[in-house]
């Protein structure tokens, strides 16, 4: 197997971080302060026969209601919450490099744009997609997932739904998941992608083949609704 070094660094998604007003610092230090000093009981404002659970409350009210006192305890925990979850949140959405095996095929409809698609199938629907076009690939995968199989799209398939395979709980890729890539740079960091597909003869671009593979590592970003890849380095060549 030949393993190929991109030209360049690989590229990686920028992930910003929101950086609090002044007025949101100086707020949360002032109320944390606040909630950590212990409060002292104010005299002199209430008469001597009150003593006990009621002096505690009458405390607390005053307290309450001194100037320059916060008044409310409330955003102390959920600021913390939020910064929590914006932390999860930042380290969800720059998701987990994965080496995967990918098909290599020319766009349909091409029409000389020089594009090149990449896919990465589930294991168990890659030989029945073998001699046929991605885009059959993938109505045969989306009718594997759907609920509604009795959609036009799912009653003409290239291989009959009665013959296709159930994916297994955990499925990774979860479906067929694709990039096209459109004018790249010569010498880029995709350039190794861009000889592959040079030395790959066009029958077996235009019809998914065992033949026109190649180990990747990408980047898989998980969300609620679905899953994003982008293509990192390019590892190898078939056969593996």
């Amino acid at each position: 197997m030949t393993r190929y070094q991109p030209h360049a660094p690989r590229i990686a998604a920028f992930h910003g971080t929101m950086i609090p007003s002044v007025y949101m610092q100086a707020t949360h230090q002032a109320r944390h302060t606040a909630t950590l000093q212990p409060a002292r009981t104010p005299t002199g404002i209430w008469p001597s026969s009150v003593a006990g659970p009621a002096r505690r409350a009458l405390a607390l009210c005053a307290l309450v209601f001194l100037p320059g006192f916060p008044t409310s305890f409330a955003p102390i925990p959920l600021v913390t919450q939020a910064a929590g979850s914006a932390q999860a949140q930042s380290s969800f959405s720059q998701g987990t490099d994965v080496d995967a095996i990918l098909f290599v095929q020319a766009p349909e409809n091409d029409k000389g744009s020089g594009g090149i698609d990449i896919a990465w199938i589930p294991e168990p629907l890659q030989k029945i997609c073998l001699g046929k076009t991605l885009s059959q690939c993938s109505a045969m995968d989306f009718c594997i997932r759907t609920t509604t199989k009795t959609v036009p799209m799912c009653r003409n398939l290239a291989t009959p739904l009665s013959r296709l395979p159930a994916y297994p709980p955990g499925m990774r890729p979860r479906r067929v998941m694709s990039l096209s890539f459109y004018k790249l740079t010569p010498g880029g960091p995709y350039q190794p992608l861009v000889d592959i597909y040079r030395s790959l003869p066009s029958s077996s671009l235009e019809r998914l083949s065992m033949d026109a593979r190649i180990k990747a590592r990408i980047r898989v970003t998980h969300s609620a609704n679905d899953d994003s890849i982008q293509l990192e380095e390019v590892l190898g060549t078939a056969p593996f």
